[in-house]
C-alpha cells in the first residue's frame, strides 16, 4: 500500500486545478467606474433581492435619483428668490425641493443596461441633456402662459375692486409657475416688460398689506371657567380703500398658552367673524390669541413644498388679543370618616385641593365669592377577615356645584373600594390610598373637562 502513496502525490501535483471565477470580473464596466457619456446625464441604481420588495422598481428609483443629482439648479440674480432672500437658507431649501421632485417629472430617460447576481440588481439609465432642456423649456413656456393669464385676470379683478378675487388669481398664477422661481421670466404686459414671478409675488403682498384686521378688544379679562365669563372676541376685516372684506378666510390659535379654539372662519357680509374658544387648558395668567388671514385657504387646499417655503416669507395681516386669565375660586366642604369616626387627616380633600391648585384653581373660605363648591363625603366600613388579613370597603361621593348657577355640574362616586391590612385601621388607610390613585389617574381629567366648560 505504501508504494502507491508517492504515485498518488505525483498524479495530484500534475493534474489541472479548478479556479473559482472572480465575481467582480463578471460585472460590466459601468459598475466598476461611474459611466460618462458626453451630452448625457447618467445614473446607476442598486437594490437587494431580499424577497420583500419590488427590487426592479427600487433600483430604477435609485438610478433616477442618481441621475437627477447631476442636474444643476441655477438661481438668477434678478429672480424672486434673490428679491425676497433674507439669508441663504431659502435658496438652499428651494434648490433641494426642486432636486427632490425632479425625478417625478423626468421624461424620455433610457435604460442602457441591467445586471444582477443572486442577491443584487443594478440598472444603468441615461437622459439626453439636450432633450431634457428642450422638454423643460416647453414646460416653462406653457407654465408662463398660464401664469400670465391668471396674472392678467388678477389685474382686472383688482381694477374692479374685487380684492379677494384678485389675490385668488394671483395665487393661481404663482402655483402655475412655482417650479421656475429661480428663473428671471420676462413677459410683456401692455407696453411694459416685467419679471412675471416677481410681479405676482409683489401683487399678492400688496393686497395682503391692504387688509386691516381689528378686534373689538385688545385685552380680555376672562375666568378660566368659561361658563363664568365667556370670551367675546369679534374680528373685523376691511381693505385700505374702505371696502368690506367679506368671505375672507381667517384662522385663530393660541400664540401663547393653550386651549380649545375653533380654528377657521370666514367673515360675514359685514366683514366680521366671532372667535370661538371652548376651553382654556393652560394655567398661565396671561395668554394670547392670534387671528390672521388664512392664505392657504385663499390660495387653494393643495399645498406644495415650494408654496409652503415661499408662503413663510409673506407678511400676513393679523391681530392679537391678550387674555388675562383669572383662576376659578373653589369653596370646599368635606367629611371623611374611617370606620364611622371622623378622620384627623382628610386625605381625599387634601389630595384634590393640591391637584386643583396645580391645575389653575384657587380656594376660598367665602362661599358667596366662589365660582365652584366642591363637596366630599367618604367613609370606610369593616369587611371580612381572611386569615391575618383584614378587609375594609370605602364608599364616597364627590360633587361639584356651580355657585352662581345653583346647579350640580359634576358628580362621581367611590363605590366600595377594597383595602387590605393587618388590622382594620391599616386596611382603611389602604382603601383610602387606592381611592386617591383612582381619583388622580381616572377621575381628575374628567372633572377638569367638565368644570372648565
Amino acid at each position: 500500500m505504501r508504494r502507491f502513496i508517492p504515485l498518488l502525490i505525483v498524479i495530484y501535483a500534475c493534474s489541472a486545478r479548478v479556479h473559482t471565477r472572480d465575481a467582480d470580473a463578471l460585472k460590466p464596466s459601468w459598475l466598476k467606474d461611474q459611466p460618462y457619456r458626453d451630452g448625457y446625464y447618467t445614473g446607476i441604481g442598486h437594490s437587494v433581492k431580499d424577497g420583500t420588495n419590488n427590487y426592479i422598481q427600487v433600483a430604477k428609483k435609485s438610478a433616477l435619483d442618481d441621475l437627477v443629482s447631476q442636474i444643476k439648479v441655477n438661481v438668477a440674480s434678478t429672480s424672486i428668490l434673490s428679491f425676497i432672500e433674507t439669508d441663504q437658507k431659502i435658496r438652499e431649501d428651494y434648490e433641494q425641493i426642486i432636486k427632490t421632485t425632479a425625478a417625478e417629472d423626468i421624461e424620455e430617460f433610457e435604460l442602457v443596461d441591467a445586471w444582477e447576481d443572486a442577491h443584487n440588481y443594478w440598472v444603468y439609465y441615461q437622459l439626453s441633456i439636450a432633450r431634457y432642456n428642450q422638454i423643460k423649456e416647453t414646460q416653462k413656456r406653457n407654465a408662463t402662459s398660464l401664469a400670465k393669464d391668471y396674472y392678467l385676470k388678477g389685474l382686472d379683478a383688482g381694477k374692479a375692486g374685487q380684492h379677494l378675487q384678485a389675490i385668488t388669481f394671483y395665487f393661481q398664477a404663482f402655483r402655475s409657475i412655482e417650479k421656475y422661481l429661480g428663473d428671471a421670466i420676462r413677459v410683456t404686459v401692455g407696453d411694459r416688460e416685467l419679471l412675471l414671478v416677481n410681479e405676482i409675488y409683489t401683487s399678492i403682498q400688496n393686497i395682503l398689506g391692504d387688509i386691516q384686521l381689528r378686534t373689538n378688544a385688545s385685552q380680555v379679562l376672562v375666568n378660566r371657567r368659561l361658563a363664568e365669563s365667556p370670551i367675546d372676541v369679534i374680528v373685523n376685516a376691511k381693505f385700505d380703500d374702505g371696502a368690506i372684506a367679506s368671505a375672507l378666510p381667517m384662522q385663530a390659535y393660541f400664540e401663547k398658552g393653550s386651549g380649545e379654539i375653533f380654528p377657521e372662519y370666514n367673515t360675514n357680509e359685514r366683514g366680521e367673524a366671532k372667535v370661538l374658544v371652548t376651553r382654556i387648558t393652560s394655567t398661565e395668567a396671561e395668554q394670547r390669541l392670534r387671528i390672521k388671514v388664512n392664505i392657504d385657504a385663499i390660495s387653494g387646499t393643495a399645498t406644495s413644498p415650494v408654496y409652503s417655503l415661499i408662503a413663510r416669507t409673506l407678511k400676513v395681516p393679523g391681530a392679537d388679543v391678550l387674555l388675562k386669565v383669572q383662576r376659578p375660586l373653589v369653596f370646599l366642604t368635606s367629611e371623611e370618616k374611617s370606620l364611622g369616626s371622623r378622620k384627623s387627616t382628610e386625605q381625599i380633600s387634601s389630595k384634590l385641593k393640591n391637584l386643583l391648585v396645580n391645575n389653575g384653581f384657587e380656594f376660598t373660605n367665602d362661599k358667596t365669592a366662589a365660582d365652584l363648591w366642591l363637596d366630599i363625603q367618604a367613609d370606610s366600613e369593616k369587611g371580612a377577615v381572611s386569615g391575618s388579613i383584614y378587609i375594609t370597603y370605602l364608599t364616597g361621593v364627590i360633587k361639584v356645584m356651580a355657585v352662581k348657577e345653583r346647579r350640580e355640574i359634576y358628580a362621581t362616586t367611590l363605590d366600595r373600594v377594597k383595602g387590605y391590612g393587618l388590622d382594620y385601621d391599616r386596611s382603611s388607610v389602604d382603601a383610602y390610598n387606592k381611592a386617591l390613585e383612582a381619583l388622580e389617574h381616572e377621575r381628575l381629567k374628567e372633572m377638569l373637562n367638565t368644570v372648565l366648560q
